[in-house]
């Protein structure tokens, strides 16, 4: 994933003016305790398991531990070894609040003149909402030196790479569309109805990837910004826009992706559609979930008792894997 160094986060922080918003709320992420650590199970090598733990199952693997893959001369060839692990390389922050870093303690940072998130229900006949998205490089494996060696590895500082605020396309549908021209296709009630094979693959399994329109038991991948359409539960908006955001910078060639096939291991390169199988969530603001972690898609009625308080502002924030 490409994005600016550090100074770029230390630069926004200091320069920045912050003041004290009743609507923002958050907590600093402790890198130990609040992690879900089986979550980065299981590992494998080649097509063999070598750990395993949690009920989230795993990705396809290629067939061969050893990988011979193409080099610059003199070589032309190098030979490599496949491990396959789910690696916590970013967090997120949802967020009513414009400039609200829930995931640097909910301070307010001034962004400018930037709408404010809706959310709630009314005599309408039906409920929208609308959240802001921040992304946040996040490379805690590298960070602890728990696996070395590998070239697939994300590495750096933590940094904030997406500020959904700054990004016309996030607040106005119409010029969403420059990114999901596709989206009219799917905008219908078959191919919404087919998402209903994706929740049940995503609440028993993982979700189906010929259905990448589809956020599974959350809704509709499209568009990418951040309404919704039909608010249930907050924490399921959360995630939900979680998802969008990482489907849009797959789109925007902002995240790259490797796939567990023999030769296919070799090298990362664009992928526009989302590979859903290939994510997972856990929640980490306000409430740490440390023992569960979540494939895209799955309902979060299994978890979510106990994870939304009452008085509640409708911060979130989630730490994401990818295998």
């Amino acid at each position: 994933m490409k994005r600016a160094p550090l100074l770029g986060l230390i630069f926004l922080l200091w320069h920045a003016s912050t003041w004290a918003d009743a609507a923002c709320e958050g907590r600093f992420v402790n890198p130990i305790t609040d992690i879900c650590w089986k979550c980065l199970f299981p590992i494998s090598i080649g097509s063999v398991s070598v750990g395993s733990a949690g009920d989230v199952p795993d990705t396809d693997n290629p067939s061969m531990p050893l990988q011979i893959c193409p080099a610059p001369p003199p070589l032309f060839k190098r030979i490599g070894l496949s491990i396959g692990f789910w690696e916590p390389m970013a967090l997120t922050d949802v967020t009513r609040s414009p400039g609200c870093l829930v995931n640097l303690g909910g301070i307010s940072v001034n962004l400018g003149k930037i709408g404010q998130g809706t959310s709630g229900h009314g005599d309408k006949e039906t409920t929208g909402a609308f959240y802001h998205v921040h992304w946040y490089k996040y490379p805690l494996t590298y960070w602890l030196n728990i696996i070395t060696s590998l070239g697939c590895l994300e590495a750096g500082d933590m940094d904030i790479a997406y500020l959904s605020e700054l990004d016309p396309t996030w607040v106005d549908s119409s010029l969403t569309t420059i990114l999901n021209p596709e989206a009219v296709v799917f905008a219908n009630a078959i191919a919404q109805g087919a998402c209903a094979a994706d929740a049940i693959a995503s609440g028993f399994h993982l979700p189906v990837e010929a259905l990448f329109w589809c956020a599974g038991s959350h809704g509709s991948m499209y568009p990418f910004n951040g309404w919704i359409s039909n608010e249930i539960s907050p924490l399921q908006a959360s995630v939900l826009v979680s998802e969008k955001m990482a489907f849009k910078l797959h789109r925007q060639g902002m995240i790259l992706e490797s796939v567990g096939k023999d030769n296919a291991v070799c090298q990362q390169y664009p992928s526009p559609i989302l590979p859903k199988s290939r994510w997972r969530y856990q929640m980490v603001n306000r409430f740490p979930d440390t023992t569960l972690c979540h494939p895209m898609g799955r309902s979060v009625m299994r978890w979510e008792v106990g994870h939304n308080s009452p008085d509640s502002k409708k911060n979130f924030g989630s730490r994401v894997l990818h295998q």
